[in-house]
């Protein structure tokens, strides 16, 4: 039977839209609060009951709107953040479609308060706060006075009441809660100048004061959302190439975690999924993470909005770069680079930015300067160390720890750390535990260091650099390897053929859909090289470059330095102690070994103390 062509009703429509933008409480939050950010709040309070299906409220403290905007406000495709096409190009707020309010009354009972504050209010609101309700049929009803101070409150009951095949979808409260509070955390993460509550069934679940600008209060802000220690145990990054900047956090990769649930990304402000960002972060960590670990961070991209586009998905989850492949490299490199210096090359996680707020630098901060060799006579130093809250000092003699020379006096040969100019950043070594561990004392406390683990890493990354460095062996194959491919792959391979060629592969196209493999890396002559070459061609179609043959000699040289290593239980000399711990300073990626694991530790002096309740 002919249906004839009709137009869909303005209700229909903003129910149909409400499935591309409510997919379930939390959905409706995350638009909620937004919205609250681009009106300039300072404060939001989220009030939510059985898991934000029966209520949900947001308030926040911002501009607020005018009476004679509030039914506008509810209206299909009006917006305050766009006005024509320059303006979509360049999206420098979180919402911009117009469609998250009218959506979100499609399918709730909804009620908008709001006092516009008296530089946005119209001439005759005298300063009162109104609301607004949209009834059950879509319309808005007219405004009536309200209570309510300068900002906006959504209040929204029975959410899905009028398509209850969308309500069999949505799980228990809890389930549901906890993806709201999932995103309540996301964004209190990039915003820690805003302070945030959140309330369910009326018990409080999270109250974050904002930071104002206090790097203890941001550092804070980061601990209370991701766990006690997170801060201590990551590194401060900050990079800055052309028009894009990168900052944040990453842990250290010896903290590494079993999930990937403590991934946080930004572009603008925004928080993304993006495949581009999750390849270019994995390859930089590909080097120092074992095996099915995964890396936590928390960071910031702040590039020129006319170079992304974040007008790709209703839910504003996705964005696309207009030059993908240099935002990857400049992601991939700086990560890269900031992991290669780990704790000993650069400042401690209280120096850095977060969500566009500057924490001043630590007191432990060293720059390259700080490590560099010392070109005058050494003499016998003494180390002053704290004790307890009075901050008393007493001084203990180091002349014993320092590895004599052939003449008998202390070596004039070693590294010149920040804050006490005799003192390396590792210590001296004390004496040998088990076998297994090497103690030694720092200007910073007691250093524990996994000998075996340590020499791996500095042999790994020796290997590494002489590969690097050009040394490469080639070694043509007996029987060269036919490889069957698609013929995109085919077409690729001879668009790539100078990069394989710095990997030392000799490949060649036969035919349409078949290569030959002729040449490959001598370290790799017993890797599955048919895997290898096709996993190859297909990072290199999806990303346009690859780590896998890389990754694959970097493995075959990780297992070498391994057996190169200091074995346990080997007697180690002072000397020998103390020259380990100089390596160590001057190693890349020396804080964890091939494997992930840490290689070395340290306890604070105000650990010790409490440990030995001292100060109490």
């Amino acid at each position: 039977m002919f249906s004839p062509i009709r137009l869909l009703s303005s209700h229909l429509v903003n129910q149909i839209a409400a499935g591309e933008v409510v997919e379930r409480p939390a959905s409706v939050v995350k638009e909620l609060i937004e919205n609250s950010l681009d009106a300039g709040c300072g404060r939001i309070d989220i009030e939510v009951e059985q898991g934000g299906v029966k209520r949900l409220r947001v308030r926040d403290d911002g501009r607020g709107i005018p009476r004679d905007q509030l039914a506008l406000a509810l209206a299909r495709h009006a917006t305050s953040k766009v006005a024509d096409l320059a303006d979509l190009e360049a999206v420098a707020t979180l919402g911009f479609r117009g469609e998250a309010l009218p959506s979100i009354a499609s399918v709730s009972r909804l009620t908008l308060t709001s006092r516009a504050a008296l530089s946005e209010a119209a001439a005759d609101d005298d300063g009162r706060a109104w609301e607004v309700t949209v009834g059950a049929d879509g319309q808005v009803e007219d405004p009536r006075p309200a209570a309510h101070p300068v900002g906006t409150s959504v209040d929204l009951r029975d959410l899905f009441f009028n398509t209850p095949a969308r309500r069999k979808f949505l799980r228990s409260d809890k389930t549901e809660f906890g993806h709201l509070e999932q995103v309540v955390r996301r964004i209190a993460l990039a915003r820690p100048d805003i302070g945030f509550q959140l309330r369910h069934n009326g018990r409080s679940v999270l109250d974050l004061a904002a930071a104002n600008g206090n790097a203890a209060g941001v550092l804070n802000r980061l601990d209370r959302l991701l766990g006690n220690g997170f801060s201590a145990q990551s590194l401060a990054l900050d990079e800055s190439a052309v028009d894009l900047r990168l900052h944040g956090w990453v842990m250290r990769p010896a903290f590494s975690r079993s999930q990937a649930d403590q991934q946080f990304f930004y572009v603008n402000g925004r928080m993304v999924r993006d495949k581009l960002v999750t390849h270019a972060v994995r390859q930089a960590f590909s080097d120092v993470l074992h095996h099915g670990r995964h890396p936590a961070y928390v960071l910031f991209l702040e590039i020129p909005p006319r170079l992304v586009d974040v007008n790709v998905h209703p839910a504003k989850h996705e964005v696309r770069f207009r030059e993908g492949r240099q935002v990857h490299d400049f992601l991939f490199r700086s990560l890269q680079r900031r992991l290669s210096q780990g704790t000993l090359g650069a400042s401690p996680a209280s120096a850095g930015t977060f969500g566009g707020l500057s924490a001043p630098a630590g007191e432990g901060e060293r720059t390259e300067a700080d490590v560099r060799v010392a070109s005058r006579p050494s003499r016998p130093s003494t180390l002053s160390l704290g004790i307890g809250d009075t901050r008393g000092r007493y001084r203990a003699d180091q002349a014993f720890q320092r590895p004599l020379s052939d003449a008998g006096l202390p070596n004039t040969a070693t590294p010149v750390p920040h804050g006490d100019p005799e003192i390396p950043p590792l210590g001296y070594a004390l004496a040998q535990l088990n076998g297994v561990y090497l103690l030694a004392q720092s200007s910073d406390g007691l250093i524990v260091v996994d000998i075996h683990a340590a020499h791996e890493r500095i042999g790994y990354e020796r290997l590494k650099t002489a590969w690097k460095d050009g040394r490469l062996v080639r070694q043509p194959l007996l029987l060269p390897l036919t490889v069957q491919v698609s013929p995109r792959e085919a077409d690729l391979l001879e668009t790539q053929s100078r990069t394989l060629d710095r990997l030392g592969l000799t490949i060649e196209r036969l035919g349409v859909d078949s290569l030959v493999v002729r040449e490959v890396p001598a370290l790799l002559r017993q890797a599955d090289m048919e895997r290898l070459v096709r996993d190859l061609l297909a990072d290199l179609a999806e990303h346009g470059r690859s780590g896998r043959v890389d990754e694959a000699i970097d493995a075959v040289l990780a297992t070498m330095a391994c057996h190169g290593a200091v074995r346990a239980n080997r007697r180690l000399t002072l000397d020998e102690m103390n020259a380990l711990l100089r390596e160590m300073e001057a190693v890349e990626r020396i804080d964890q070994c091939n494997h992930g694991r840490p290689t070395w530790v340290r306890v604070s002096h105000d650990e010790l103390d409490r440990l030995f309740s001292r100060g109490r």
